[in-house]
């Protein structure tokens, strides 16, 4: 999770590996539109240490399943607007199959695992809480103590 802009050459450091061939790469944008509506941004919340925690597993069942050299899963919290980059993935392997199945999994195991809330500021000034369909096991109550923790990565691995 990171509550700052994402450095995305910093985030490429760590895949750009002698053994890899190739790199893949998946970035969500903070979109102007929900459901037909005009979005100007919108804030997301987590429940940090879950989200971290699931975050790492995800990285970890990606590298057991696929031949991938490297991971990494990175979702923003807090404000962001339209165009900034809410959530990247980055993975990188010897041969581009490997990489881009691996790129599609982390992605859409995020989206359905990693607690997140997200709160759509609409250019009319109404503001409303979206929940995120996929995170509705995890406890409610997380969305209103979800500040004041430090910022790491959501999933990273090191050989």
């Amino acid at each position: 999770m990171a509550s700052a802009p994402l450095d995305l050459n910093l985030l490429r450091e760590d895949l750009h590996l002698a053994e890899a061939g190739g790199f893949c790469t998946f970035e969500g944008w903070v979109r102007n539109r929900n459901d037909g509506r005009p979005v100007d941004g919108l804030e997301y919340e987590s429940y940090e240490a879950l989200a971290q925690l699931e975050g790492e597993r995800i990285v970890a069942e990606a590298l057991e399943r696929f031949e991938i050299s490297e991971a990494v899963a990175m979702h923003r919290t807090g404000s962001l607007k339209v165009g900034e980059v809410a959530v990247w993935i980055g993975v990188s392997a010897p041969h581009r199959d490997a990489a881009f199945r691996a790129c599609r999994y982390v992605i859409d195991e995020v989206k359905h695992r990693v607690p997140v809330w997200k709160k759509e500021h609409y250019l009319d000034g109404d503001a409303e809480w979206v929940a995120c369909h996929h995170c509705q096991t995890a406890p409610r109550a997380a969305e209103t103590d979800a500040h004041d923790h430090d910022h790491g990565h959501c999933g990273h691995h090191h050989h």
